[in-house]
């Protein structure tokens, strides 16, 4: 039995979603930027899917601007931010994804941008009191900070920080990949400059995603080369991925509140089984329904003389998980993110997520290849 468990990482497409690009890949050839007739027929799939998406989120389709994914995404928000609103410092934290923290530390030797890292706790949550003492001081700031941490499942309160950034006149950012189509967003209530949609996340295709940016926020293209979405992203556009990624939201919202029980009935099933099974375990982040990402685990397993194996074990056995970001699994340096939380580095950890196709069945199996990784060798 092969059991997939890091839907965080990537998730399976959905058949839907597979037959919709199928489609256009068949019989939607033409270039929408073409004013023919072969040209008007697939701008009106895109402008189409660019509307369907603002529905969900309750924005002007004006205000979505499509992109290869959630790391094109985050960097065009904060470069942008940068280049075209003033912003003179970045406020994060050390947690963030890659594209976040790597971009603002380009951003600091190439524009001379101030970085400024606000207080996290042991869990991961940001401090809003120490959050409101760095805005206070009046500098044109840019706070990025993501929904959702992708490793430990920590959520953010979005509408507390937007409030506070509005107080300081501050931009605000956050990287929703991993909460997009998992969460209902209404764009109207919540006050907030750009946030980052990558579609693989929730059953669509990779290399498809999209920035949402505030109308009354004016940036320009970083791709050069076209006019096409609006002059502001150069190249011509991945249609049939973009249809997958207007299919995949289609099918997140169609039942949100029914995925949502299905994966954290899972996730708590989970976690109840792991304490029964070892008294000593541990969580990294989150695990409080109301607090946490209900799609992430990040297990703290006992120490053992084969941690460091673990997830290859596993992953022998039939059940796949990671150690943190996908994004970061060839590096040989641990987890940022539970460095940045100064979690136990001795004792080994795995990272499960979940998805809507995820079973009580699959869950059960991987439960019994952990026990049996650990029946043994424990210190």
């Amino acid at each position: 039995m092969h059991v997939y468990l890091d839907n965080a990482a990537t998730t399976p497409m959905a058949p839907e979603v597979i037959e919709a690009m199928t489609s256009v890949m068949k019989s939607d050839f033409g270039n929408p930027s073409s004013s023919h007739f072969y040209g008007r027929q697939v701008k009106a799939l895109l402008e189409t899917s660019r509307r369907s998406i603002a529905k969900h989120l309750n924005c002007s389709p004006s205000e979505i601007i499509f992109t290869s994914g959630g790391t094109e995404a985050d960097n065009m928000a904060l470069v942008s931010s940068v280049n075209n609103l003033g912003v003179k410092r970045i406020i994060s934290t050390s947690i963030e994804h890659h594209a976040v923290g790597h971009s603002i530390e380009s951003l600091g030797k190439s524009h001379s941008v101030h970085f400024e890292k606000v207080n996290i706790d042991a869990k991961g949550h940001v401090d809003l009191t120490h959050l409101e003492e760095l805005l206070a001081q009046n500098i044109p700031t840019l706070v990025s900070l993501m929904h959702a941490n992708n490793e430990i499942a920590t959520l953010l309160p979005l509408k507390k920080v937007s409030d506070i950034c509005r107080k300081y006149n501050a931009y605000f950012h956050s990287d929703t990949v991993q909460t997009m189509g998992h969460y209902s967003f209404d764009l109207q209530e919540l006050d907030i400059d750009f946030i980052a949609c990558a579609a693989h996340k929730f059953h669509g295709p990779k290399g498809t995603g999209f920035l949402y940016v505030n109308k009354k926020n004016k940036v320009e293209s970083l791709i050069h080369g076209g006019a096409q979405e609006r002059g502001l992203r150069g190249g011509t556009e991945n249609i049939s991925g973009i249809v997958g990624l207007s299919k995949a939201m289609d099918l997140a919202y169609e039942d949100l509140a029914g995925h949502h029980a299905h994966i954290q009935s899972l996730r708590s099933y989970m976690i109840d089984s792991l304490l029964t099974a070892f008294p000593s375990i541990a969580f990294h982040g989150e695990t409080d329904p109301e607090k946490s990402l209900y799609t992430v685990l990040n297990v703290c397993f006992p120490k053992t003389e084969k941690g460091g194996m673990l997830l290859f074990t596993l992953d022998l056995k039939g059940v796949a998980v990671s150690g943190g970001s996908a994004c970061s699994s060839g590096a040989n340096k641990g987890s940022h993110v539970l460095e940045g939380i100064q979690a136990d580095m001795t004792r080994p950890n795995a990272r499960f997520s979940f998805s809507k196709y995820t079973t009580k069945e699959e869950i059960d199996y991987a439960l019994e290849q952990v026990k049996s990784v650990f029946a043994v060798n424990l210190i």
